[in-house]
């Protein structure tokens, strides 16, 4: 049974990964450092599997540690790697947490593993790395554009950093999945998205306001060049991305891959506007939710929707589950934590 270290682990998409590379028959061990996430997540991976990861609270940050952790799990197959600070309109804030958070923290553990006899790596990147692009849908093809944000241009640096690496270190093999808008919760209600603070993202804005412990929903912007005139975005639901992980690291596991560092979009393929998510949320839930338009935000881009060619040819890899499903396993999601 390979041993496969997931980075961030006890987080939205790490947990429903751990999960997922469980029930595959793959030995977990987690790094998380709490900052954005629970050590209450362990149970409900372990009731929703049967089987309770390695966990080890560790701060990336700290070199020592991280050097530590891999002399201790020297026998580490694959890694997968979540841990990174996410907020867009956050990094326009706060950009040197951003660079530290998460470039430090990708070097020291590429450092390790050049040291791993192998090593295969999987890097949660970004749509952001697109920034605004010329043509829609997106393909891996498209263009790196100067990022639109600090966080967006981390995932850039990080890819960077990842390929270079790569292509000196025989042994290190790596796959960058591009993720688009990571929404939901898996069936079971035992984990989903559980922001410290005021949630960053769409969704669960949409399910806190509902429930009442936001009192209203902000549209940002509703003058985009769009039907509606709001943001669209690809909103893939977390149990599919976290599918993906497995396939994609199986793909290096097993040397399915064309070359030592590959790129994937993860997506629907379709775009949902902000006002079609409120709808659809409206629709599953029964609720009529308390919003209102107000100015654009710095950092947004007006439309992102993802071309899952390859994904899904090359890859073998597609999503299977709607945006009303998405939505309504949010809503029982947080149903259940205030319950």
């Amino acid at each position: 049974m390979d041993k496969i270290l997931v980075t961030g682990g006890l987080g939205f998409i790490g947990s429903h990964t751990v999960v997922e590379l469980q029930e595959a028959g793959y030995e977990v061990v987690i790094i998380d450092d709490l900052s954005n996430s629970s050590e209450n997540v362990l149970d409900g991976i372990t009731t929703i599997t049967g089987k309770t990861p390695i966990f080890e609270k560790i701060d990336l940050k700290e070199k020592d540690t991280v050097e530590a952790f891999f002399k201790k799990h020297s026998d580490v197959k694959g890694v997968i790697h979540f841990a990174a600070s996410k907020a867009v309109g956050e990094s326009v804030q706060k950009p040197l947490l951003y660079y530290e958070n998460n470039i430090g923290t990708l070097v020291y553990l590429l450092k390790e593993l050049k040291n791993l006899p192998e090593a295969s790596f999987i890097f949660s990147s970004s749509c952001t790395v697109y920034g605004q692009a010329d043509e829609l849908p997106i393909t891996e093809s498209a263009p790196v554009k100067k990022a639109e944000s600090p966080y967006g241009n981390t995932k850039q640096i990080g890819e960077e950093i990842i390929r270079d690496t790569c292509k000196v270190v025989p042994t290190l093999k790596a796959i960058a999945l591009r993720y688009f808008n990571p929404i939901g919760a898996h069936p079971s209600t035992e984990i989903g998205e559980l922001p410290i603070g005021v949630p960053q993202n769409l969704v669960p804005f949409i399910t806190q306001t509902a429930i009442g412990i936001r009192e209203q929903l902000s549209v940002f912007g509703d003058d985009y060049p769009t039907p509606d005139g709001t943001c669209i975005r690809d909103y893939i639901h977390v149990v599919d991305l976290a599918k993906a992980h497995v396939v994609a690291l199986e793909r290096l596991l097993k040397n399915k891959n064309k070359a030592t560092y590959e790129t994937f979009n993860l997506g629907t393929g379709k775009g949902s506007s902000v006002l079609e998510v409120i709808n659809s949320f409206e629709r599953v839930s029964g609720k009529k939710l308390n919003y209102k338009i107000v100015g654009r935000r710095e950092g947004d881009i007006t439309a992102a929707y993802a071309d899952t060619t390859n994904a899904n040819q090359v890859l073998g890899w597609k999503t299977q589950i709607s945006l009303d499903e998405a939505m309504l396993s949010a809503w029982k999601w947080e149903q259940k934590v205030r319950g």
